[in-house]
């Protein structure tokens, strides 16, 4: 008995991060709404709150499948980039170009849920748990591995800044082109100054 419980609340706790994700596709984090999520997979309302504890964890959820997704694309390009040439610095360089074009075409491929990633922001200014914040700095493994060839005498701390500032640097152009914002670099030109950009900080790191 206890067992059929357990699989009907996965079965149910599946089909609620399935409705949230699609609520996100169509609508951004404004389209999370209880009534109708419970409605959708045919539940009540208070039984949406014993398979999670809030909308901000549900949130959270559907964040975590979508970081499994932009990790799996970043590995991909990463691995192709190096493929091409020889370890060194060229090779770092490249790999850090390849993951920022990566990036680029996921959050095109996956605009409403990329844009979720940074939209949200928990209840009462609560940190999100430890498992989220995880899963978000893990995919900084992508920027850190090609900066051991391109700051070989750096310490971890070091390459963790230069990581973030990366990072911040190649988010914050492809974010502005996607607001559409008078500064922002045109889209028809987006992944060229991209490579332009990381291949510049990739040749000055020493």
């Amino acid at each position: 008995m206890t067992s059929r419980i357990a699989e009907k609340r996965d079965g149910q706790r599946l089909a609620l991060i399935d409705a949230a994700e699609r609520a996100i596709l169509r609508d951004g984090l404004a389209g999370l709404k209880a009534r109708d999520l419970a409605a959708e997979i045919g539940v009540s309302l208070g039984a949406i709150y014993n398979i999670v504890e809030d909308l901000d964890e549900l949130a959270l959820r559907v964040a975590s499948r979508t970081l499994s997704r932009l990790d799996a694309a970043l590995e991909a390009a990463a691995e192709e980039a190096a493929g091409r040439l020889e370890p060194g610095r060229e090779a770092a360089g490249r790999r850090l170009v390849a993951v920022a074009l990566a990036y680029r075409r996921f959050a095109s491929d996956n605009e409403q849920l990329w844009r979720a990633l940074f939209d949200f922001a928990r209840g009462g200014g609560r940190p999100p748990p430890d498992w989220a914040a995880g899963e978000s700095m893990a995919l900084f493994r992508h920027i850190r591995a090609p900066l051991i060839a391109l700051m070989p005498d750096a310490d971890d701390s070091a390459r963790a800044v230069t990581s973030a500032t990366l990072f911040s640097a190649v988010h914050g152009v492809v974010w502005l082109a996607f607001q559409k914002r008078l500064v922002a670099v045109p889209m028809d030109r987006l992944d060229a100054e991209l490579e332009r950009l990381v291949t510049a900080i990739a040749a000055g790191l020493r």
